[in-house]
């Protein structure tokens, strides 16, 4: 007798072998391989009937239990240790991972449906300030045309100018002594140099750096800066300079003071979480 399925309803061989598992109230850990192999094979010829496409796993498994059953006919043999080996365990255990998966995957979906109407039903209730949240700073005018990467091959350019001026005989005596870099300072310096000079290179602001440290803090300050809208970068060619536009209208000062601790502050923070 054909089996009353199709096989639209089954994702592959281990959930055909699971239905009729639990259609025939079958002990997982005891299957009877016989039975099973007869049923599974008598829904493979049914799709052969009914000119369906026969998915290569399909036939994979059938060979598998095929086997399983010419193992269980033969005598019982032990291993090394003298324990009886089960010829479907390794099958009992795909399916005992599959079902698991399954289970999950329900249980997942049931919870996505769930989250869905609770959307739904707060969608509507939403208060106005918060549905017309707009962000202060638009990031994409901010940075134009610049990336990082670009950033980043001027910033590497940099550092290796600062290795080329190394004497490498006379770097190798002395004290080696710690670098001590005053970031409220530095963050003043810049913003001055960039209400000074209002556009300038962001290659010539960095050489005017004289330690591999007071660059990366430099460096760090100019994004600080891009972020809180400072200043705007630019650069028309991929080969030319990055411009640095100042948006720095006030004069030296508290406030100046201020925005200085501030931009240390933030990148003290992100340093101490990297």
């Amino acid at each position: 007798m054909a089996i009353p399925v199709k096989l639209q309803v089954f994702e592959g061989p281990l959930d055909l072998l699971l239905h009729l598992i639990e259609k025939n109230k079958i002990d997982i850990y005891d299957i009877p391989i016989v039975e099973i192999t007869a049923q599974y094979l008598e829904y493979i010829q049914q799709m052969k009937e009914e000119n369906m496409d026969i998915c290569s796993e399909f036939l994979v498994m059938a060979a598998t239990l095929l086997d399983i059953k010419c193992k269980m006919l033969l005598p019982v043999e032990e291993n090394d240790e003298g324990e009886v080996e089960d010829p479907r365990a390794e099958l009992v255990q795909q399916l005992l991972e599959y079902k698991m998966a399954k289970q999950l995957s329900l249980e997942l979906k049931d919870r996505q449906l769930d989250a869905a109407q609770v959307i739904y039903r707060t969608k509507s209730v939403l208060p106005d300030e918060v549905k017309n949240y707009e962000t202060p700073v638009d990031y994409d005018e901010l940075r134009g045309d610049m990336t990082l990467p670009k950033l980043h091959e001027i910033f590497k350019a940099m550092l290796l100018r600062q290795e080329d001026r190394i004497d490498p005989i006379r770097s190798q005596y002395g004290k080696i002594e710690k670098d001590e870099i005053d970031m409220d300072a530095k963050s003043l310096f810049v913003q001055a140099y960039a209400r000074e000079h209002k556009t300038f290179s962001f290659r010539k602001l960095l050489e005017k750096q004289k330690s591999r440290a007071e660059l990366i803090v430099t460096f760090l300050i100019i994004l600080e800066m891009m972020k809180s809208g400072i200043i705007t970068v630019s650069q028309e060619n991929i080969e030319d300079d990055i411009m640095i536009t100042s948006n720095v209208t006030g004069e030296d000062g508290e406030d100046s003071g201020a925005d200085a601790a501030a931009i240390a502050a933030a990148i003290s923070e992100g340093t101490k979480q990297s």
